[in-house]
């Protein structure tokens, strides 16, 4: 999934449309599939014997939204609450050694870019046959996790089940039922366990971030920047995700095989970029305050808290997977944001390594073995998704350059406040500067050298979507 949600609403320009078509190929990104991965696509799934299709779960998603991997029902039990979380099961459809098993090891996951995605699976799979749409009967790996009247887990199990979605709730709809309280108790309980979620992840010193999207809004021929700050029923909802992969690698470290996601503590170099970043932005970042006590103090709702928020994911870029096997538990086993060990399992539908660690946790439970296939592809899995990754890294940052290059593309020769947040070890003639509104980023190179962290008024020299260097500045 991206770290930064970029979207333009309006029919793109052609300049900007042309870039994204431009940069999907050159980086080889196609939404055509193989002929015998989409016949294989077609084919009836596996279906499980157990129905419980009684539960009446629902999904929370954005409005548009048809690739449903998670539907959820909560309900109070004795003085604590259970959780049922159904998880798409895309093993039910793609057969191991298939055309189509061997696509999504090429894709690794779906590519997010400003005016479309590319899915890791063909749509009519992703967002038919195995989506968790609503009043339709689906393969899941049904997750039953039950707290405590604090919220911490006592019991966890999943297995394979049919279920059906009873509703496709989108974030403000459940916002308004809930601050309105009108929702049901299956719903009304997201921001009860959620907000429990979140105290407990402040207590083990974890960290979620409120990224806010952003958003380029085609305006008067030209774009404007404005965020869209997530609600708290985003936060809520995204806690009972990392519940369940919390859930998952503790069953995989248990069990002695499994596929978790680390992320060791970031390195003082990036923290002290961030911190030349807040200085731009004028947030203000006192020596002792923590990095999680800063980001929880900020308001996504206003514009250079929210582009702060954006820039945090940089801290993120060191997360990769860790396969063991054979009771040979790794020497990091934590995801240093979520403060415990954490396995991505929640979104198979777009991710390739979450169908894996669905069967890993399946088998765990069910005291078996998991299957040869599963084992055979744990060691090449961490190189796949890193791949993956560094590709989905690339359509990001370019997809930024791009819609920023757009956004400034009228405004050539115009000065800037700004802030050089960055400069190259071995040519300290170049570097990059984070505006102070528009709260974007750019190259900026400099005969004289650059200040490190210090304010610099900046003249725009280049603002082209179709150039390769997109953005660039000149000290005024």
């Amino acid at each position: 999934m991206p770290r930064r949600h970029i979207s333009v609403t309006g029919a793109p320009e052609a300049p900007l449309r042309a870039a994204l078509t431009a940069l999907r190929t050159e980086l080889g990104v196609s939404d055509v599939y193989p002929p015998e991965a989409l016949a294989d696509a077609a084919r009836p799934p596996v279906l499980p014997t157990y129905d419980a299709t009684d539960i009446p779960v629902f999904t929370i998603d954005p409005p548009t939204s048809v690739d449903l991997d998670q539907a959820m029902h909560l309900a109070r039990r004795g003085t604590g609450y259970r959780v049922r979380y159904a998880i798409a099961d895309v093993a039910a459809f793609v057969v191991p050694g298939s055309a189509l098993d061997a696509e999504t090891h090429r894709r690794v996951m779906t590519l997010y870019f400003p005016d479309e995605k590319v899915p890791l699976h063909p749509p009519a799979l992703s967002e038919g046959a195995a989506s968790l749409l609503p009043g339709q009967t689906r393969p899941a790996a049904l997750w039953t996790i039950d707290l405590d009247a604090e919220g911490r887990t006592e019991a966890v199990d999943v297995r394979r089940a049919l279920v059906r979605s009873r509703a496709k709730l989108d974030y403000e709809g459940v916002q308004r039922q809930i601050s309105e309280k009108t929702a049901e108790e299956p719903l009304a309980l997201l921001e009860v366990i959620g907000r429990l979620r979140e105290e407990l992840e402040v207590e083990r010193g974890g960290i979620s971030l409120k990224v806010p999207e952003q958003e380029i809004v085609e305006r008067d021929g030209g774009y404007e920047l404005t965020y869209r700050a997530p609600l708290p029923a985003d936060g809520w909802n995204a806690q009972i995700s990392l519940l369940t992969g919390m859930a998952a690698a503790d069953l995989m470290l248990a069990h002695g095989t499994g596929v978790l996601r680390t992320l060791p503590a970031a390195p003082d170099g990036a923290v002290g970029r961030l911190r030349r970043t807040a200085h731009a932005l004028h947030i203000d970042w006192p020596h002792h305050v923590s990095y999680a006590a800063l980001v929880r103090s900020l308001d996504p709702a206003v514009p250079h808290h929210a582009a702060f928020l954006q820039e945090c994911t940089t801290l993120l870029r060191g997360a990769g997977y860790t396969v063991f096997r054979d009771g040979a538990v790794p020497a990091i086993t934590t995801h240093s944001a979520v403060a415990a060990p954490y396995a991505h399992c929640t979104a198979p539908l777009r991710r390739l390594a979450d169908r894996y660690a669905s069967e890993i946790c399946l088998a765990a439970v069910a005291g078996e073995a998991p299957p040869d296939w599963v084992l055979a592809a744990l060691e090449t899995l961490p190189h796949e998704m890193a791949e993956g990754g560094r590709r989905a890294g690339t359509v990001e940052r370019e997809c930024v350059d791009i819609v920023e290059a757009a956004l400034l593309k009228d405004r050539v020769g115009e000065v800037f406040d700004g802030c050089v947040v960055e400069v190259e070890e071995r040519r300290p003639s170049v570097g990059v500067v984070q505006l102070e509104s528009p709260a974007v980023i750019g190259r900026v190179e400099s005969p004289d050298g650059l200040p490190l962290g210090e304010r610099l008024r900046v003249r725009l020299t280049q603002a082209d979507p179709s150039h390769p260097a997109k953005v660039r500045f000149v000290p005024a």
